[in-house]
C-alpha cells in the first residue's frame, strides 16, 4: 500500500470521527450544524496550508535542481573547450 493512501486513510479517519463526535453529542441543532461548518472551514484551512507549503518545497527543490543542471552543463561546455583547445594545440605544433 502506498504511503499516499494511507495518508488520505488516516485524514478521512479523523474527518469521519470529528464529524460522528459533534452529531452525538448532545447539543441543539443548530448548534451542531455551526460546528460542523466550522470544523469543514478548519480542515480546507489546514489542507490548503499543507498544500501551500508542499507546493513552496517542491519548488524550491526544483529552482535548486535546475541551478545545479546549469552548472553542470556550464562545467561541461568550459571542458569541452578545454579539450577542443589541447587538440588543436597538439595538431597544429609550431
Amino acid at each position: 500500500m502506498s504511503s499516499g493512501k494511507v495518508i488520505l486513510g488516516v485524514i478521512a479517519g479523523a474527518a469521519a470521527g470529528a464529524i460522528l463526535s459533534i452529531l452525538f453529542a448532545p447539543e441543539k441543532g443548530s448548534n451542531t450544524r455551526r460546528k460542523i461548518s466550522q470544523k469543514g472551514e478548519d480542515f480546507l484551512d489546514n489542507i490548503k496550508t499543507k498544500f501551500e507549503d508542499f507546493l513552496s518545497t517542491a519548488t524550491n527543490e526544483l529552482e535548486e535542481a535546475k541551478n545545479e543542471a546549469k552548472e553542470l552543463l556550464d562545467k561541461g561546455k568550459e571542458k569541452a573547450q578545454q579539450a577542443e583547445n589541447v587538440i588543436k594545440n597538439r595538431a597544429n605544433p609550431l
